[in-house]
């Protein structure tokens, strides 16, 4: 493979996109997504990373596209090697298998820094939140690169929580002594929760998680968080128990809730439409654990673009939960954090290294 260039500066405002993938029909259709954004132009497209590097020697793009499996080299292999060489922000393009899962949550760990699901072609609203997820996807890359917030376009307009679970006029049911924590990321949110989770003792808090993330990838990211942390942690399913020493992750393209029984906690995972472009939505958690946790909840809102968790934040403020924030400096990707801090509706900012030891303070440990 030849070596990486830095090529000539562009000065075009739009986010420049190289397209990595061995089929013709996948690059014509992220060509035709990416290209339906004003934000975005598609630079070039390539059919593998030998053809992908001569490329970038030439002309740098701003993020790249990138396929796992492809002929020649695959695209683990490529980007180790670009990271070594030139970091470019790439989003990895993945088919929804539970085989190629455990293979594409490796490229988080070697830099990449999100995950999208191949367009499927025929189903008009598939197609429709392709579209949201991959153009979104490729803005959080290009921010991550960064380091800093762009100018963005509202471009769609937004569904609320009220979408998927309705506001409550009166306060959460308080009369417990059980603490739990809703922890909502995005874009650096996988690494950014190894770091938090691994640092948690085995009797913490019971947890709930959203990560943006596809389905069938929050399985693997799940069982992989399993095997290296003290607390036990698992895709959620339907009615799971929130329980001392144990975290549970999100289904992807499905909602979580907290409900509660009595004494006890669960969880409830529900289909719905896309909530602050998003399923599963932090705001949905969010809102759900400031209804039926309140002043027992702490909230976390980690690294991540866009403002889901935002309002949810706001309202477990309002329900009298503990909230924290991570800081600009350790996020890959302030938005997310900084559209709550905003709002008024964060107690605490702090550094992810501090955030384990700030949630068992704040649970009273």
């Amino acid at each position: 493979m030849p070596r990486v260039g830095y090529g000539v500066p562009q000065m075009s405002k739009k986010i420049r996109v190289l397209i990595v993938d061995d089929s013709a029909v996948v690059r014509q259709t992220l060509a035709e997504i990416l290209c339906s954004d004003p934000l975005i132009e598609v630079m070039a497209t390539a059919s593998d990373p030998f053809i992908a590097a001569e490329r970038i020697s030439h002309e740098v793009p701003d993020v790249i596209t990138l396929d796992i499996e492809m002929p020649r080299m695959d695209g683990i292999t490529f980007l180790e090697k670009l990271m070594a060489q030139h970091p470019i922000p790439v989003v990895i393009c993945s088919s929804l298998t539970e085989r190629s899962s455990d293979t594409t949550l490796k490229a988080l760990e070697y830099g990449a820094v999100e995950i999208i699901q191949k367009p499927r072609l025929g189903i008009k609203q598939f197609l429709e939140e392709s579209r949201i997820r991959i153009c979104d996807a490729v803005k959080a890359a290009s921010q991550a690169k960064v380091r800093r917030l762009c100018e963005r376009r509202k471009i769609e307009s937004k569904l609320t929580a009220d979408a998927v679970i309705s506001k409550s006029n009166t306060r959460a049911m308080i009369e417990t002594t059980d603490k739990i924590a809703v922890i909502g990321a995005s874009t650096g949110g996988t690494e950014a929760l190894r770091v938090l989770l691994e640092s948690l003792p085995l009797d913490a808090p019971a947890t709930a998680i959203v990560q943006h993330m596809p389905e069938h990838f929050t399985a693997a990211f799940a069982r992989r968080l399993d095997g290296i942390c003290r607390i036990s942690v698992k895709e959620a399913e339907n009615n799971d128990t929130l329980i001392r020493g144990r975290a549970l992750i999100a289904p992807g393209n499905h909602h979580m809730l907290l409900k509660r029984s009595g004494a006890r906690y669960f969880v409830e995972i529900k289909e719905g439409p896309l909530v602050c472009r998003h399923r599963p939505s932090v705001d949905v958690l969010f809102r759900s654990a400031a209804r039926y946790a309140g002043k027992n909840c702490v909230g976390v809102i980690m690294t991540g673009m866009g403002d889901d968790g935002a309002r949810g934040m706001a309202e477990l403020k309002e329900a009298s939960s503990a909230t924290i924030a991570q800081d600009e400096k350790s996020c890959v990707v302030f938005g997310m954090p900084h559209e709550a801090i905003k709002r008024g509706a964060v107690d605490r900012v702090v550094a992810l290294e501090d955030m384990a030891a700030q949630i068992l303070r704040s649970c009273g440990r």
